[in-house]
């Protein structure tokens, strides 16, 4: 990230106009990661494969061999339920950081209820939704009937949850069937059949820019779910768009850090995605310095 991109996040962030876009890296050292939690359910039910953090397809054997999704959905908000919240008083936490913008919506694939605490904990009064991907999610008509739904304010901002919310362990996007589904039927709701992305949804998608924090470039879910939205929202191209990400690990002894990194920011940048490389904690830090407000 250049100058100039500062500038202007931290603009757009003060004035209203962005969209947080939240992943599991947002929750580093609070909540178990992925790849954690995928090495667990691997060694508790003798996956045979090498792809042990692979969240989905290690979720997909476990879920074959119970014979029951569901059940394993309940295991899996078993493990999440009491953890945390984060100190959202700490200046280099995400959640706090962010509830301190004037913000209409925050979107995230997280599944727990840290971005709807940390609102309540600065004053204000969210509503939460969960995105009905599947049959067995149910719309929030009630909430997008109202004006909370569809003209979201700061002080009473909505949070979406696209991939599920522990609240609901069958609304979990888990498995691999999940994302297959997840995908299509967001493909549905690009031709204009589906209901997964309500009206304030789509607006804060493609007439906000989106700050994504705690994702990766290398990260199956981020590339699928950022290459999806783009063809069920043609506009979301349509602003410059912030994401925080990991400095990339490289295997190959070969290959340099800094070349892939070069690579990897060219090919976003077709996409009109400017980087910040390095942690949540270091996005953060970074930020409050550059407004002025250095922890």
């Amino acid at each position: 990230m250049g100058e100039r991109d500062w500038n202007r996040l931290i603009y757009q962030l003060k004035n209203g106009d962005c969209t947080p876009f939240l992943g599991a890296g947002a929750c580093a050292g609070t909540l178990p990661t992925g790849g954690e939690l995928s090495r667990d359910l691997a060694e508790e039910y003798c996956y045979p494969f090498d792809d042990k953090d692979e969240l989905p397809r290690v979720s997909q054997f476990v879920a074959t061999t119970e014979g029951d999704a569901v059940h394993l959905k309940h295991l899996i908000c078993e493990k999440l339920r009491g953890k945390g919240p984060p100190d959202f008083t700490n200046k280099l936490e995400p959640h706090g950081l962010l509830a301190e913008f004037p913000l209409p919506v925050y979107l995230t694939t997280n599944y727990d209820d840290f971005i709807q605490r940390s609102l309540q904990a600065a004053g204000k009064n969210p509503n939460v939704a969960i995105c009905p991907w599947n049959g067995d999610v149910a719309p929030s008509n009630d909430l997008f009937s109202s004006e909370s739904g569809w003209d979201p304010r700061p002080e009473t901002p909505l949070v979406y949850h696209l991939h599920g919310n522990l609240t609901d362990p069958s609304s979990l996007v888990l498995t691999e069937d999940d994302y297959v589904e997840f995908l299509s039927n967001l493909a549905l709701n690009a031709a204009g059949q589906g209901r997964m992305l309500p009206p304030s949804i789509l607006a804060a998608l493609t007439r906000r820019p989106i700050l994504f924090i705690g994702y990766s470039l290398q990260d199956w879910t981020f590339r699928v779910l950022f290459h999806a939205l783009m063809k069920a929202v043609p506009a979301i191209n349509l602003r410059r768009h912030v994401s925080v990400q990991l400095v990339p690990s490289i295997s190959d002894d070969r290959a340099d850090v800094e070349d892939v990194m070069e690579q990897l920011g060219r090919y976003y940048e077709d996409r009109r995605i400017s980087i910040f490389w390095g942690t949540a904690e270091d996005f953060c830090r970074e930020l409050r310095q550059r407004m002025g407000s250095s922890s």
